[in-house]
């Protein structure tokens, strides 16, 4: 039996591997999602505000009391003042957000800095621009950048680089020294820094978050993406990004043309809900104990290795104790034949080599994630 040909390794595939999933019934580990076991209690219901809320008509920017309680929020946490009014726009998700961006600043002949193996929706938002990606490898095993590699690389035609911590698929974590070369790359340049922090609460094993925002050299040529949904602990598409005044008027044109709406009472219940009653490090602890716990069961019951992850809900994995298969081949038989879906390693490069490694959700709930690993033993 052949298992190559419905799997296509392109933007959109880990969205239609969790649909066959749903179809097959099977255990999703492949989704882009965080487990709704520490759903916000607070947003659960709809408070009784006024009915002029429902009506209101809300900006394309999004609902300007959202944007002050984010304003508020990175000023606390990273001690940098982003204008609620002028340097901060609300989208119905990280991808919206990268589109706008991307489709602002990029043309053809422009060249983007994209570090692989890469979150898979970046590759076809560079392309839809005009503009060509150069490619960066992470080094293995802990997915690395090599600076004086990214030096090397940077041309006159350079006009974006584009970061992600922590990182998906591999849940590496970028330091305070990755954060000063960048820095150092783009100084008296026009290089543009795309940021994509959009789970940004999800660092472990004591390392900090390292956000653009915190330097303000290097945040002057940034904008900032991040999402609400694990902030907020909410399972709803709504995500920010935060630039300098300039980089998002240009930004906002963008919104003004593809804004998908914007539901006031939800976004008032986000602007509520912003500071959770679970904290931080008490999220941090959750999530990196399931982590720990879904990689012991791995270990102990099954042959696959799990990689090293300081962050997000991603864990790579190896495979190659039991099968040469190729990634795809090898992720779809899991789903058929085991039922529990994942996500191919080559959905993440631009070069499909034959590599042994599947990314997981870990973010899911215990019982789920037990009999995926009594599936996953069977092999």
């Amino acid at each position: 039996m052949s298992y190559s040909k419905s799997f296509s390794p392109e933007a959109g595939f880990v969205a239609r591997m969790s649909e066959l999933a749903r179809q097959t019934n099977a255990i999703d580990l492949a989704g882009n999602y965080l487990s709704d076991e520490l759903v916000n209690p607070g947003l659960k219901k709809m408070p009784e505000w006024s009915p002029d809320l429902y009506q209101r008509v809300v900006s394309p920017y999004g609902l300007i009391e959202l944007r002050q309680a984010i304003s508020k929020h990175l000023q606390l946490r990273y001690d940098r003042l982003y204008n609620p009014q002028t340097e901060l726009s609300i989208s119905n998700g990280p991808n919206q957000n990268l589109f706008a961006v991307l489709t602002a600043f990029l043309k053809e002949g422009d060249e983007v800095l994209l570090f692989e193996p890469a979150a898979d929706n970046y590759l076809a938002l560079i392309l839809l621009t005009g503009a060509s990606p150069v490619y960066v490898s992470l080094k293995e095993n802990d997915y690395h950048i090599d600076w004086e590699e990214v030096t090397r690389l940077v041309t006159s035609n350079t006009r974006m680089i584009i970061i992600n911590t922590p990182h998906n698929p591999s849940g590496m974590v970028l330091s305070e020294l990755d954060m000063l070369r960048l820095q150092k790359v783009i100084s008296g340049t026009g290089i543009l820094v795309v940021s994509d922090e959009s789970m940004a609460n999800l660092v472990y094993d004591e390392k900090e978050h390292q956000s653009v925002a915190f330097y303000p050299k290097l945040a002057e040529q940034s904008i900032l993406i991040s999402s609400l949904a694990q902030q907020c602990r909410v399972p709803w598409p709504v995500a920010f990004c935060a630039a300098p005044e300039l980089l998002m008027k240009a930004i906002r044109g963008v919104f003004n043309v593809v804004d998908g709406g914007h539901f006031a009472p939800l976004q008032m219940l986000l602007a509520e809900g912003l500071e959770p009653s679970v904290s931080r490090k008490e999220l941090i602890q959750y999530y990196q104990n399931k982590r720990d716990r879904f990689n012991d069961l791995l270990v102990t019951n099954t042959r696959f290795e799990p990689l090293p992850s300081s962050g997000s809900v991603f864990q790579l994995i190896s495979y190659a104790k039991i099968s040469d298969e190729r990634d795809f081949e090898f992720a779809e038989r899991l789903l058929h034949d085991y039922g529990v879906a994942t996500v191919p390693f080559g959905v993440f490069t631009h070069e499909k080599q034959k590599r042994c490694l599947l990314r997981l959700n870990f973010g899911r709930p215990d019982d789920l994630l037990d009999e995926a690993v009594t599936r996953l033993a069977r092999l």
